[in-house]
């Protein structure tokens, strides 16, 4: 098989691994050649089974070196910093995150999170040149890759430093490749109408790593609904942590709670037996959107 064949094979292993509803994004992973974005070989290809046993430190991480682009077209982790265990994602599961925005042609797009580009290159496509990414990572080595693999997309701009407090402008779609333990406010703040938001809600599995859901934040009128995507592990986003959140996410988690979240509240009200984790800004509520409407027009 050549390079393109195995492209080919590699999109349609992607699109049944992570249940693909969009063509133009299974054409996308068709189309961007992933070894443009991975730095110069030897590539080093791991196991996600591995690394996910890993995070309970029963397990490293072992990887198996490459010269051959074709093996970069599988469903596996490619190691980007193998001593700061920084890898290019599964794309299975980035894809299925992506997916889950149901990105349009034109739509404004952010990714936060954007390691080398190689996943804000597949956001580019499905958007087309009548739409825009704008794309943001806290590790200033990987955002220089970034921007720098992503040149030849003149709809996207690439920026280095912290998402939470960076402003991208109104936006479409926004997915969010960091755990935390709520939305931020701007996120939320900068989602049109319609918007489609994926964002990790995690609990601190250690340092830097979080384990919880992807959950999908659709703007809707008169609020913000919310479902569970899938189950995940992520590195924690900057400054996306709390400690006196923590607990309360431990035992959303723990208990299965989480599960059942179907809208993030920002109205003023007090906390109740529908708030499964009530923050300030951001409350994850088992109440129906529709229901917070009724309730205001009252």
């Amino acid at each position: 098989m050549n390079l393109e064949d195995c492209r080919q094979f590699y999109a349609q292993e992607i699109r049944f691994a992570a249940n693909l509803t969009s063509p133009a994004l299974i054409e996308a992973f068709a189309r961007v050649p992933r070894e443009d974005y991975l730095g110069a070989p030897p590539w080093h290809i791991g196991s996600p089974e591995q690394r996910a046993m890993s995070l309970t430190g029963a397990t490293g991480v072992s990887y198996v070196p490459t010269d051959d682009p074709r093996d970069l077209y599988h469903n596996v982790l490619v190691a980007l910093d193998i001593p700061r265990n920084v890898n290019n994602g599964q794309p299975s599961a980035l894809a299925r995150w992506i997916d889950a925005l149901d990105l349009k042609r034109g739509d404004r797009a952010y990714h936060l999170g954007c390691g080398v580009g190689y996943y804000t290159a597949i956001m580019a496509e499905a958007v087309g040149q009548t739409g825009r990414v704008v794309a943001i990572e806290a590790l200033p080595d990987l955002a220089a890759r970034a921007k720098e693999n992503l040149r030849r997309y003149s709809n996207v701009e690439v920026h280095s430093g912290d998402g939470t407090q960076f402003d991208p402008g109104e936006c479409d779609a926004i997915l969010i490749n960091a755990g935390v333990i709520v939305p931020h406010s701007i996120w939320l703040e900068r989602l049109a109408e319609g918007g489609r938001l994926t964002v990790p809600l995690t609990m601190a599995a250690n340092a830097t790593l979080g384990q919880g859901v992807m959950a999908k934040i659709v703007h809707e009128r008169g609020g913000y609904s919310a479902s569970i995507v899938t189950f995940l592990a992520i590195f924690s986003c900057v400054n996306g942590r709390s400690a006196d959140l923590e607990p309360l996410m431990v035992k959303a988690l723990t208990t299965g709670a989480l599960m059942k979240i179907k809208s993030v509240r920002r109205d003023k009200h007090t906390q109740a037996d529908s708030c499964v984790l009530h923050a300030p800004n951001a409350c994850l509520s088992t109440v129906e959107v529709s229901a917070l409407t009724q309730a205001t027009a009252r």
